[in-house]
């Protein structure tokens, strides 16, 4: 067999598992993974919100919003769901790496590699989710793992710089999010057409509102982990559910904080919208 009808060959199964990945299939993947995202931060911004007001017991993370999931009726089901609703997540994000994202220059390293992150942290929380809903853990508290990990990573050699390094590209990657938020870039990746103006406002509201929100919430943990690689604390770091208390201990007390929890209850919502209008 000559190199000509071996490299056809191969870019005929390449492209076949490109129509694969780009199929029915992958795209179920996708829509039920915004979904399973939306249901976590609309469960969490709640959480939130009733800390802001005085009340709630549980934590305003992942594992307050699974144990929220799991005394509803029919919770177990519901936690197996969204675990397979991030497995799905993961996968249309593998997908993007390795054949590319969809849009503009979306083969290329520079969005591919993005897609490649982003695989692994949803595997790693369809992972926490599955373990919950199977009873084996994967719901404790995102505090005491943020200062645990930080602790661990510090004991390594050049670990405060690592920790250091690694708050400044949240923070980095916050102000992103809440940029391309107030831009509405995201419109790029929706197939709006024949919404309505009140549907677009919505899109709008929960998007823009929501975006923004989410990328103070990341700034805020990204500034903490700063500020325990500089005092070389690791306890200083904080998870999600005390990085959103921590607004609620701004001058503009409990009120900031259920500006933000709001942002996170919009976000959940805007997930729901991208479930079903995001291009895939």
């Amino acid at each position: 067999m000559n190199a000509g009808v071996t490299g056809n060959l191969a870019r005929t199964g390449r492209g076949r598992a490109r129509r694969a990945a780009n199929g029915s299939a992958a795209e179920g993947a996708a829509r039920a993974g915004l979904a399973a995202r939306g249901v976590i931060y609309l469960l969490v911004g709640i959480l939130a919100l009733q800390i802001a007001f005085g009340g709630g017991n549980r934590q305003a993370d992942r594992g307050g919003a699974l144990a929220e999931l799991s005394d509803r009726p029919f919770g177990a089901v519901l936690l197996w769901a969204l675990g397979a609703g991030l497995v799905g997540m993961a996968l249309w994000r593998l997908s993007e790496a390795a054949f590319g994202v969809t849009g503009k220059d979306g083969h290329k390293a520079k969005k591919r590699l993005p897609a490649a992150a982003r695989c692994v942290f949803y595997a790693f929380v369809a992972y926490s989710v599955l373990a919950f809903a199977a009873g084996a853990g994967g719901g404790g508290s995102s505090d005491r793992q943020s200062r645990d990990v930080t602790a661990r990573v510090m004991e390594m050699p050049a670990g405060r710089w690592l920790v250091g390094a690694a708050g400044v590209a949240i923070v980095v990657a916050g102000v992103v999010i809440g940029v391309q938020a107030l831009r509405r870039t995201y419109r790029k990746k929706m197939k709006l057409g024949g919404l309505s103006p009140r549907a677009r406002l919505l899109v709008d509201v929960t998007g823009v509102g929501g975006g923004t929100a989410r990328g103070i919430v990341f700034a805020a943990a990204g500034a903490f982990a700063v500020r325990a690689a500089v005092a070389y604390e690791p306890d200083r770091a904080k998870g999600l559910d005390d990085t959103l208390r921590s607004f609620a201990r701004t001058p503009l007390g409990p009120w900031l904080l259920a500006l933000v929890a709001a942002g996170l209850v919009l976000f959940g919502v805007f997930s729901f919208v991208l479930a079903r209008r995001r291009r895939v």
